[in-house]
Parts: structure tokens; C-alpha cells; sequence
């Protein structure tokens, strides 16, 4: 139904209601609700979020009348959030820990032909990275995209090099409070590569989380839920219950002391947690893949539609790169 008669009905619904005819208008209410969303459907039914979801919130904001508020904050530019950012993520005095030479030659499968043409195949709509490489177009080439991109990955992870396109990342800052008035006031938003976020899930689930599964002696995962296979912030929450439950059956009470650590991941000693990557049970070109991945990122940060030349970070963690790998060893390093 064309909006004229939308609100035709809205007025009688109106009228009805002062006449006291509540039921009517009820009625009405319901219909008129079913041809607002037949005709949001209709306006939404062009646009296919696999392939822009830019255009999709785009209307979704035209429909709800909602605009994107882009706060403007005197003295803070693209090229100052840039240099903020780069400046947390620098360690100067960092020193990268040596590979491993007993690395085997061969090429290691990390993914096969058929696994990879299902992840291209089914991937979904997700942001682009600074490659300009959007998923919807990965998705639609996979037929022919599968078995070179088969072949990298697999050589990525056997030489341990990731081609330095996949460690640049573009930073859209967020504003954290209604009214920002520092850089500190801006949450970073990192977007890395479609292809490096895929091998980094591999990575994660095909070597990291069976290795969380059987660690050494010398690590203790079990005061560990998030980020781990089987964790969960339930898991967290049932563990805490019982042992509170276990104390106050011998004690008169307990005393819980929840600590927040500010800044974690930007914190974190990269040199502690490759050490700590080296005692699992992953093979060495896989750490090596691991000490290449965490070295010489870069990224942009775009403000009010400016982008800046890539900043160079040669860091203590690069969080807006490396979030994805190092949280999978956050809690261990925290305790030391």
C-alpha cells in the first residue's frame, strides 16, 4: 500500500479511538502495521546485503529516520588519531623473538582445495579491508579463486611469511561517550583483509585450540573460559558458583575480588606471549607463521571520510591487527 493510504488509515484509527471504539482501532492498528512492513519490504526487497550492506543500513536509516551522526571534535584529525594509535601499539625497546630453524620443509595442509572453495563459497558479507578485496566478490570467484588462494595459505603457513597486504589494517574511529572530547574518547574499529581473517581462523581452530586442548605442565589452562573450545562466560560463572558454594560449607564466608584490567590487549608482552606459544604442542613453522604474523603491522585511520597513509608499528601486541590470536592467550599472560 502506497503511504497516501497508510495514512488515511491512521486517521481513522484516530478517529475511532475518540469515539471509543477501541476495539476497532485495535484492529485497524494490526492492519496498518502489516502494510508498513509489506512496504518496508517492498523499498528493501532491491537492495541484497551479501553484496552492500552500506546501502542496506542506508536505508534502514532513511526508513527509521535515523541519521549517522559523524562527531566533529576540534583538533582531532585523521592524521592525530593515526599517530595516537600507533603510539599505544609501539614498544620501542621491543625486541621479535628468534624462529625456530627445525622447522620441516615441506609444505604443511592447513586447508584443502575442497575446504577452501566451502569457506570462499559460503562466506558471508563482511567489511573490506585495505586490499579492496570485498567477500562478496571472493564468494561469487570461488570456482576459480579456490585453488591458488589454496596453495598460498599453505604456503604461508609452511615458509612463515604473510604477505604484508594481510598485516594493514584500516581503523574507523567510534566515539565511546555521546560528546567525545580527546583521542582516548574514540574506540578503534579495526578491519583487516577478508583473506587474512580467513587463514587467521584457521590457524586458530586447526593448530591453537587443539593445542589449548593438551597444554604442558608449565601452562594451566584451567582458570581459563573465554577464548578456549568448551569456554564460555556461563562455564566462568557456574566455576565461580561452586566454589564459593564448596567455601561456605566450611567457612562463615567468602570475600570474591574481581579485578579489570585496563587496556589488556594493548598490554600485553608480545615476547611472553610467543613464548608461551612456543611450549604448545603446534609445529614450527607454525609458531614461525605466528612470529611473522605479530611483526611489522601497519594501519590507517580514516575520520570524516580522510584517510591517512598506513603508520608503520613495530609493537608490543598490534590489538587492532592481532585480537584474534592473542586473546586466545590472554588470561595465562595476565598472570604473569
Amino acid at each position: 500500500m502506497h503511504t497516501a493510504g497508510i495514512k488515511a488509515k491512521l486517521r481513522r484509527k484516530n478517529r475511532l479511538m475518540h469515539a471509543g471504539r477501541v476495539e476497532e482501532a485495535d484492529a485497524l492498528a494490526v492492519r496498518i502495521g502489516k502494510d508498513i512492513a509489506s512496504r518496508n519490504i517492498t523499498r528493501l526487497s532491491h537492495i541484497d546485503s551479501k553484496v552492500n550492506a552500506k546501502f542496506m543500513w542506508a536505508a534502514y536509516r532513511q526508513l527509521t529516520g535515523r541519521k549517522q551522526q559523524v562527531n566533529v571534535v576540534d583538533g582531532i584529525t585523521a592524521e592525530s588519531l593515526n599517530q595516537h594509535y600507533a603510539a599505544i601499539s609501539t614498544d620501542t625497546s621491543y625486541q621479535p623473538p628468534p624462529c625456530k630453524h627445525t622447522a620441516a620443509p615441506n609444505v604443511i595442509e592447513v586447508v584443502s582445495k575442497w575446504r577452501m572453495f566451502n569457506i570462499l563459497d559460503n562466506h558471508c558479507a563482511t567489511a573490506t579491508g585495505l586490499d579492496q578485496l570485498p567477500s562478496w566478490f571472493l564468494r561469487l570467484g570461488a570456482p576459480l579463486f579456490y585453488k591458488p588462494l589454496t596453495d598460498l595459505f599453505n604456503v604461508s603457513v609452511s615458509d612463515g611469511v604473510i604477505p604484508h597486504q594481510w598485516k594493514a589494517a584500516s581503523i574507523s574511529p567510534v566515539p565511546k561517550i555521546s560528546s567525545p572530547a580527546s583521542l582516548s574518547d574514540f574506540r578503534p574499529i579495526s578491519i583487516t583483509s577478508v583473506l587474512s581473517r580467513a587463514i587467521e581462523r584457521l590457524v586458530v581452530r586447526q593448530f591453537i585450540y587443539p593445542a589449548l586442548l593438551t597444554p604442558p605442565p608449565s601452562l594451566v589452562f584451567s582458570d581459563q573460559f573465554a577464548f578456549r573450545p568448551s569456554g564460555s562466560t556461563t562455564a566462568a560463572v557456574i566455576a565461580i558458583l561452586q566454589t564459593v558454594t564448596n567455601l561456605l560449607s566450611d567457612h562463615p564466608y567468602v570475600i570474591v575480588i574481581s579485578l579489570d584490567f585496563s587496556k589488556a590487549f594493548d598490554t600485553v608482552r608480545q615476547t611472553t606471549l610467543l613464548e608461551k606459544f612456543a611450549q604448545l604442542d603446534i609445529p614450527d613453522a607454525v609458531y614461525n607463521w605466528l612470529v611473522d604474523y605479530f611483526a611489522s603491522h601497519s594501519h590507517c585511520s580514516a575520520r570524516s571520510t580522510v584517510t591517512r597513509l598506513p603508520h608503520c608499528v613495530r609493537s608490543r601486541l598490534a590489538l587492532y591487527r592481532a585480537r584474534r590470536l592473542a586473546r586466545c592467550r590472554m588470561s595465562s599472560t595476565l598472570q604473569i
